[in-house]
């Protein structure tokens, strides 16, 4: 219980913060979301119908009582409206979360594929030349940009072989490039997370006790050592799972796919500052749900975890004569 209470402290430390960050910054931008939108002289409004209208949302009072007022309404779960369209930005952010959501997950699917059979394939190659050569290819995903990466698999797969449509696809042929997209990637420092704790594990002596025993390769990587190689890995997908979000920015906007991306993309194009803060706070608050989890998951692979907790607990106290029994 003190542990899920810290770290619910530490939560809304991490979502004040970046609700106030994200409110200052977006204030100090240059132009009027408001005035961008009903300025036009084709709308006919006057300037006494302009101050109405940014009376309606707010924009008329002080910065702190803005602050206030944003941030009563986020603890309800309100997040305004949107300057552009008018709508609620809670009914906005949740069309858009599902589809983002089922890509990011998708992603991070394919991209610990990709790292376990990188690392798996590091660590049995029969030739060092081959094994050498798998510990480059993460280093080479990084470098691979993600709006790049989308349109070259788009003039690959689509334009010239056609295995995958882009207009008219269906749901799932319609996720496969944007997934590759996203997932190549983020592959690369799992991978690299992975293959540099597995060797960190291959020097233990317990691992050469089990070689010494005629253990074979296979069964002392999959039964021993990948388990506690994995818990680092787990550490860093909880926190690419959020940079995913960010990906889907650039990917959804190649793809002309909808979501949190798109939603962002129409958001920064328009001054949409309310819907900008939802986005923020919803990733923010992403962050601090997948931290949890992997946090709580932790113990469950590594047994160490949950006896370290324990060590520093003062032992009961006994009674005299449970000390001489």
């Amino acid at each position: 219980m003190s542990f899920v209470l810290r770290r619910a402290g530490q939560a809304a430390i991490v979502l004040v913060a970046a609700f106030t960050a994200t409110f200052f910054l977006l204030q100090l931008l240059p132009g009027d979301a408001i005035l961008i939108k009903f300025s036009d002289p084709s709308l006919g409004l006057s300037p006494e119908q302009l101050d109405g209208i940014r009376a309606t949302y707010g924009a008329d009072l002080p910065w702190w009582e803005q602050y206030v007022h944003a941030g009563l309404g986020f603890l309800a779960g309100d997040f305004g409206y949107s300057t552009q369209f008018g709508t609620p930005v809670r009914t906005m952010l949740a069309e858009a979360l599902p589809a983002t959501l089922l890509l990011a997950s998708l992603g991070l699917a394919v991209a610990l594929v990709l790292a376990v059979l990188i690392a798996g394939l590091s660590s049995l190659a029969p030739f060092a030349w081959l094994r050498t050569g798998l510990r480059q290819v993460p280093g080479l995903f990084v470098a691979v940009p993600v709006f790049w990466l989308g349109i070259l698999l788009i003039q690959v797969f689509s334009f010239g072989l056609g295995w995958v449509p882009i207009v008219g696809a269906d749901p799932v042929s319609g996720l496969v490039l944007p997934v590759l997209t996203l997932a190549v990637p983020i592959s690369a420092p799992l991978a690299q997370v992975l293959v540099r704790s597995i060797d960190q594990v291959q020097a233990q002596p317990f691992v050469t006790v089990l070689r010494a025993k005629g253990a074979p390769p296979v069964w002392v990587l999959t039964r021993s050592v990948a388990r506690n190689a994995a818990v680092p890995t787990l550490t860093i997908a909880g926190v690419l799972f959020g940079e995913l979000v960010g990906g889907a920015v650039v990917t959804e906007t190649v793809f002309g796919r909808t979501g949190i991306g798109r939603l962002t993309e129409q958001a920064v194009a328009n001054q949409d500052i309310p819907v900008l803060q939802g986005v923020v706070l919803l990733s923010a608050l992403g962050f601090v749900l997948i931290s949890f989890a992997v946090d709580l998951a932790t113990p469950l692979i590594d047994p160490r975890q949950r006896t370290s907790a324990r060590r520093g607990r003062p032992e009961p106290r006994r009674t005299l004569r449970e000390a001489t029994a």
